[in-house]
């Protein structure tokens, strides 16, 4: 068996060189089984496809039904390849087991190969490129037997915009959202109006955005997707209060205030501000990259959390899908398998594998004091799970249990390594 590291970084070679072949020799076919899948292969046939897109998938070997899987909207003059090459989906999609849907839109929709986030034709229910991306979530459920309740979406700008819209429009398809350097839902609703949000959208309260999610799905009383926000500092083609007017919208959807019940710093001068729901989950999750201009946080490298790999709009700060798919859970599935070593039931330590537990006993000053949680507002807050733990001082003592590493949960009831 490979040390975690080595295998690791067998995996990515093995992608590049795989989507190496993939770029001479790839030509328009119907997705296999997951089993028989490598690679980024088109699909076709997935159904009538209203907003005339196309759709791409990556399937890991040896997927298991019911697994996750995560939609992946480029962004403006990108394409599925582009993203699936850069943005580290694939790499997560092998080490804790889901599939990745990559949809594509061309210069025959937009000059500029933009998803129409602002086109009420084509980002509404049951219309144009939204219609088409839930046709594609369909065809992987019965192809790839994905786990309804886990499907998730995520975006880039253009791409990002497109995923607010498709939380607002489709929340009973949508368990998760993560929106990068995008637009608040329903911003905009004309071509015209588009550069009006980018560079500044509309003065809204928190109510007036909620309202624009709730018109999208009338009727519709929950559960919401759980929403991340992604946005540099120093982004001038998707200014900086898109990203508050999507924490504003999201907070308001799920009733929850827009004052954080905890901030923390991140890697890449990263602050990552958590907003609890009433059972004390996080629900929204907004993630301020200092000086980050207009792309997507990517951190090249072998690290548990690192990946993707830099390109135009692709920028090495921090791996926002490595924190994504913490937020969504998706980390804590078992590794479907490990090509090379078949029938490998996992390494313990190896990436992919959950990590043996680790329980810690002490004060919440000590836990802070040792890096397992954080102080906000003079309470405690275990890392990773942001659960609140109580006021910080020496007299109240908790039992965290840390899995995976810097992931920590109470585990006063018990605690099991």
């Amino acid at each position: 068996m490979r040390p975690p590291i080595l295998k690791r970084l067998f995996r990515r070679l093995a992608a590049t060189a795989v989507l190496g072949l993939l770029a001479a020799t790839l030509s328009v076919t119907t997705a296999q089984p997951a089993a028989a899948a490598a690679g980024l292969q088109q699909v076709t046939g997935f159904g009538s496809n209203p907003g005339n897109l196309q759709m791409y998938a990556y399937t890991p070997a040896g997927l298991p039904a019911k697994a996750p899987l995560v939609v992946a909207l480029h962004g403006c003059t990108q394409t599925a390849n582009a993203y699936y090459t850069s943005s580290g989906w694939p790499e997560y999609a092998d080490e804790w087991g889901f599939a990745v849907v990559f949809p594509q839109t061309t210069s025959a929709n937009n000059a500029l190969s933009c998803f129409g986030w602002f086109d009420p034709n084509e980002d509404t229910r049951g219309k144009g490129e939204a219609a088409s991306i839930v046709q594609m979530v369909d065809y992987a459920k019965k192809t790839y037997g994905s786990d309804g309740r886990r499907v998730y979406v995520t975006g880039l700008s253009a791409g990002g915009g497109m995923t607010a819209d498709l939380l607002a429009a489709y929340p009973d398809v949508f368990a998760g959202g993560s929106v990068a350097s995008g637009l608040p839902a329903q911003c905009a609703t004309s071509q015209a109006a588009a550069s009006g949000c980018q560079y500044g959208p509309q003065s809204l309260t928190p109510a007036q955005w909620g309202d624009k999610v709730r018109a999208a799905s009338p009727g519709y009383s929950g559960p919401w997707p759980r929403v991340a926000i992604w946005q540099g500092t120093s982004d001038y083609t998707v200014y900086p209060a898109n990203a508050t007017a999507l924490r504003d919208q999201w907070t308001n959807v799920w009733g929850i205030s827009q004052t954080p019940s905890s901030t923390d710093s991140l890697p890449g001068s990263t602050t990552r501000t958590v907003y609890n729901d009433a059972s004390g989950k996080p629900a929204v999750e907004m993630y301020s990259v200092s000086g980050m201009g207009h792309g997507l946080p990517v951190s090249p490298g072998s690290g548990d959390r690192q990946c993707g790999s830099t390109a135009a709009y692709f920028l090495n700060t921090i791996c926002s899908t490595y924190y994504t798919g913490v937020f969504w859970g998706l980390d804590g599935g078992t590794e479907p398998g490990d090509p090379g070593d078949p029938g490998d039931p996992g390494d313990p330590g190896d990436p992919g594998d959950p990590d043996p537990a680790q329980c810690y006993t002490a004060t919440n000053y000590a836990h802070v004091t040792a890096g397992r949680a954080h102080m906000s507002g003079g309470y405690v807050y275990a890392n990773g799970s942001n659960q609140n733990m109580g006021l910080y001082n020496v007299f109240l003592s908790h039992t965290l249990k840390e899995t995976p590493a810097g992931y920590f949960v109470i585990a006063d009831s018990g605690c099991t390594a």
